[in-house]
C-alpha cells in the first residue's frame, strides 16, 4: 500500500515537473498552452498503455465484461458525457452525476488494496466499509434524488436528458440493493466475530480462575 502511494506521488511529481519544464523552455506560450501539451502527452500515454493491456496483456474487454449492471452504468455514463458534449448543454448535470458516481470510488479501491495486503479484516477495513455505505446512501440516494427532482421539474433540460437522469438514479437503487445485502452480511460477520471473541475471553477467564 505504501509503495503504491509513493509511486502515485512520484508520477504526480513527474507530471508537475514536466509542466514546469515546458513553462521554462516554452515561455513564449501561455500557461494553458503548456498545460494542454501535458494533457496531450498524458492522453496519448494513457491510450497506449490501456491499448497494450486490452490487446496484448489481456484480458480482452469484449469477452470479460464486468457484469450487466456495471456495464450498463459505464455505458450510460459514456453516452451521457458524449450527449452533453454534442449538445453543448446540461454540462453541470453531467458533472454532478460524475461527482456523485465517483466520490465513493476511492473507498472502493482502498477496500481492494486492503484485501490484497491482508489488512481488510481490521478496524481500518471496517471504517472503510462503513464510510462507503454511508457515503453511497447520502450522495447517490438522497443528494442524487434531490438533484433528479430539481432536474425533472426544471423546464431547461431536454426530455432525453431527464430520461438519462432517471435511468442513472434507477441504477443507483440497483446498486443500493447489493449494498444493503453486503451491509447485512457484514453486520452478521461482525457480530459473529464479536461473539467468538467474547466466548474466547470468557473461556480464558474460566481457565485462569481454575488455575
Amino acid at each position: 500500500m505504501a509503495l503504491l502511494v509513493v509511486f502515485a506521488l512520484l508520477c504526480l511529481s513527474c507530471w508537475a515537473s514536466f509542466y514546469f519544464i515546458l513553462c521554462i523552455v516554452n515561455g513564449s506560450r501561455s500557461y494553458e498552452w503548456n498545460c494542454r501539451l501535458v494533457t496531450l502527452v498524458h492522453g496519448i500515454l494513457a491510450v497506449c498503455i490501456t491499448s497494450y493491456i486490452g490487446h496484448v496483456d489481456g484480458p480482452w474487454p469484449f469477452t470479460h465484461p464486468e457484469g450487466p449492471v456495471m456495464l450498463a452504468h459505464h455505458t450510460m455514463s459514456i453516452l451521457g458525457i458524449l450527449l452533453t458534449l454534442w449538445l453543448g448543454e446540461s454540462g453541470i448535470e453531467g458533472c454532478a452525476v460524475l461527482f456523485g458516481s465517483e466520490i465513493t470510488n476511492p473507498l472502493l479501491q482502498t477496500r481492494w488494496f486492503l484485501k490484497q495486503t491482508g489488512r481488510y479484516r481490521t478496524v481500518l477495513g471496517n471504517v472503510v466499509d462503513i464510510s462507503f455505505v454511508l457515503l453511497f446512501v447520502v450522495m447517490r440516494i438522497f443528494v442524487g434524488g434531490t438533484m433528479l427532482y430539481c432536474e425533472l421539474i426544471s423546464p431547461r433540460p431536454r426530455f432525453f436528458i431527464k430520461c438519462g437522469g432517471v435511468a442513472m438514479y434507477a441504477l443507483s437503487w440497483v446498486f443500493m440493493v447489493d449494498i444493503v445485502r453486503f451491509a447485512i452480511r457484514k453486520s452478521k460477520s461482525w457480530h459473529k466475530q464479536q461473539k467468538n471473541q467474547q466466548e474466547k475471553v470468557t473461556a480464558n477467564g474460566y481457565e485462569l480462575k481454575n488455575d
